[in-house]
């Protein structure tokens, strides 16, 4: 079968951003989407960015226009967050992010009534209602359609980096679960979703298509749930694999981090290169060590199976590509990456947060309701509890 893949400027940014809604009090989520939905659509329509709903009626998704720089599509995300708020402050509802809600039960949960998530949960049953995971998907623009695999085949070194910097699920059902981003082995519990198989080209991407919709395992390309994924809607290859983000700064900086290694590997196509990939088993075993691990994760970086802590790659790929940040107009917010380096991602400061708390997952929650709020405030909360 053919798959079209949209025209879209080389390098644009688009972001999405799943965000929970929680009662201000008790921290627990609340199916409060609908009736916000219903006030801020109308409110919104003529506007860049667009606030829809999700899976569950716990969360609503902020979603970017189209940004020649990440800058751009960050500008809008704060824009819709702030014409939520307008509706949320007043009915007591707070906004946060991480991969997972620290202590709410799937059973408590109430699914959005369209009839394609009620055909998702029909179809996967006790994994489905378990889908209490948020995340942040970054869409950029690809300008040619036979670099897409090439790049996400290259991209899918950089996985466990992406999964250790977003990681913000160490916590699930109000059990601390030992991993960094529980989520990232959660979702891919889905049909189709999961790490991306290795294609090559984009003809042979047009197969496995027709192979899925003639096997009636999906109904188009919008149905492929990979952590790296094309877009062809878009035009776009559109990055997956990361937790919700628990701030607006750390969102930008991982976007960032996903625009400037795209445009690199462009480049190196456009010089005739061949670009770097790994053999799948060794993106599967990086995978499970960033959703373990963390920042702390020691991953396989080429196909020799040499070895490296995600940090000091991390810093190594930074100072080569920074001056792809500059081009790109997004080097404060690539600079951004050394402070998550710095002061832990989500994961690390909830776990301190528990820790002082005595296993208070309430206080976790709170914690995340103001660092969405006002960004990281760790250190300020932390002094709350009366802990150094």
């Amino acid at each position: 079968m053919t798959v079209s893949f949209a025209t879209s400027a080389r390098s644009s940014v688009g972001l999405e951003w799943e965000i929970m809604l929680a009662d201000g009090a008790s921290g627990d989520l609340v199916p409060r989407a609908p009736e916000i939905l219903d006030v801020v659509s109308d409110a919104t329509a003529l506007e860049r960015y667009t606030v829809t709903g999700e899976l569950l009626t716990n969360t609503v998704e902020v979603t970017s226009g189209i940004g020649d720089t990440v800058a751009a599509a960050v500008d809008d995300i704060a824009d819709a967050i702030a014409a939520v708020r307008t509706v949320t402050n007043p009915l007591g509802v707070e906004l946060l992010c991480a991969g997972s809600h620290p202590f709410a039960q799937w059973y408590d949960q109430q699914v959005t009534d369209k009839t394609r998530y009620h055909k998702l949960i029909e179809r996967t049953q006790w994994w489905g209602r378990n889908m209490m995971i948020w995340g942040i998907h970054v869409h950029v623009g690809v300008d040619d359609v036979e670099k897409v695999f090439p790049i996400i085949n290259a991209l899918a070194i950089y996985l466990p980096h992406l999964q250790a910097l977003s990681a913000s699920s160490p916590f699930w059902a109000g059990e601390r679960t030992g991993y960094a981003s529980n989520r990232a082995l959660v979702f891919q519990q889905l049909p189709t979703a999961g790490l991306p198989w290795p294609l090559q080209d984009w003809s042979e991407f047009e197969r496995y298509m027709d192979d899925m919709v003639r096997t009636g395992v999906m109904a188009d390309a919008t149905e492929v749930r990979w952590d790296i994924r094309p877009a062809p809607r878009w035009g776009t290859i559109e990055v997956r694999a990361c937790d919700g983000m628990s701030t607006l700064p750390e969102l930008a900086a991982v976007a960032s981090l996903v625009q400037v290694l795209v445009e690199h590997f462009s480049r190196a196509l456009d010089e005739g290169r061949t670009i770097p990939a790994l053999p799948p088993w060794f993106v599967r075993e990086n995978k499970w060590r960033a959703a373990r691990y963390g920042l702390d994760a020691r991953v396989i970086v080429d196909a020799d199976g040499t070895q490296r802590g995600v940090r000091d790659h991390l810093a190594e790929t930074m100072d080569e590509l920074t001056d792809v940040a500059v081009e790109l107009k997004c080097a404060r917010e690539f600079a951004g990456l050394s402070r998550i380096l710095d002061q832990g991602a989500s994961y690390a400061r909830q776990l301190l947060v528990a820790d002082a708390a005595e296993g208070d997952l309430r206080e976790v929650v709170q914690h995340l309701i103001r660092e969405f709020r006002a960004g990281p405030t760790l250190r300020e909360h932390l002094a709350q509890l009366g802990h150094n």
